[in-house]
């Protein structure tokens, strides 16, 4: 692990343990009990068809710092709708990001589309965190996860009906998160050692996963021919959050990569 995800998981540790002591998670079990059905986060972006688009609310980022100030998780929400994003990404963690799960909740209120709760999750305690704010799925790190904790959260996840999107970026995670059974797995472009950003790193990878897997492309994606260069590739879906956020026009931003 980098030293900079090392931090990051250690503080990641430090909340859960505060947010336990302050709601154990047996009253998380007991709030979750008879929740509506989640949206279909795994199913929209296995549809066939163009490339699709898991576009990301994020306020800032430890390499970039602020991105956007001012903008709500429900604005910038509908015009991702509005614009053809199959998916929605909300950041929340908060140290780092500057993100917090009523960021997830303002967006569940005002969007229809699937949101993936995109944190460092560790724990079990997460997943009903997610769960009750209205996320349909849950982002999973492998460079974060040993296999037992992997598989463990692929299953609680399963059985809160979230999907799981399964995160690798070093190359010898591969077979293992494809071992895992993960049905949607990407591909971290940016190396968290340098933050240097590497486009090609998922084409790289493409032959390393599965054909029947749905594999996501995630980070440094900026233009459309970024888009065209993945697609042709047999990349099935992005996740996008800088280039959009930091656009002046949002929507203009979410049709360019989309090609409309």
């Amino acid at each position: 692990m980098t030293d900079v995800l090392q931090r990051i998981v250690d503080k990641k540790r430090q909340e859960i343990a505060a947010r336990k002591r302050a709601c154990p998670l047996e009253a998380l079990r007991e709030q979750a009990t008879g929740l509506p059905g989640t949206r279909g986060f795994a199913d929209r972006l296995s549809v066939p068809g163009p490339i699709k688009l898991i576009a990301e609310f994020k306020r800032r980022s430890p390499s970039k710092g602020i991105i956007r100030e001012g903008s709500t998780p429900s604005e910038i929400g509908n015009i991702y709708e509005a614009n053809g994003a199959t998916c929605m990404s909300v950041l929340t963690d908060e140290p780092f990001f500057g993100g917090t799960l009523d960021d997830l909740r303002e967006a569940r209120a005002a969007v229809d589309l699937p949101i993936i709760r995109k944190d460092f999750i560790l724990d079990p305690y997460q997943l009903y965190e997610a769960r009750l704010v209205g996320a349909d799925a849950v982002l999973l790190i492998a460079e974060c996860l040993d296999d037992a904790a992997l598989a463990a959260l692929l299953a609680g996840a399963e059985e809160l009906r979230l999907s799981a999107l399964v995160e690798l970026y070093d190359p010898e995670n591969a077979d293992r998160v494809v071992a895992s059974g993960a049905k949607l797995i990407g591909v971290n472009n940016r190396d968290l050692r340098s933050f240097e950003v590497d486009l090609r790193h998922t084409l790289r990878m493409r032959e390393r996963i599965p054909a029947d897997r749905v594999l996501v492309g995630e980070s440094g994606i900026r233009s459309r021919a970024d888009v065209e260069l993945l697609a042709e590739g047999g990349v099935d879906a992005i996740l996008v959050g800088e280039t959009l956020m930091a656009s002046d026009d949002v929507g203009a931003a979410v049709r360019t990569l989309l090609g409309r």
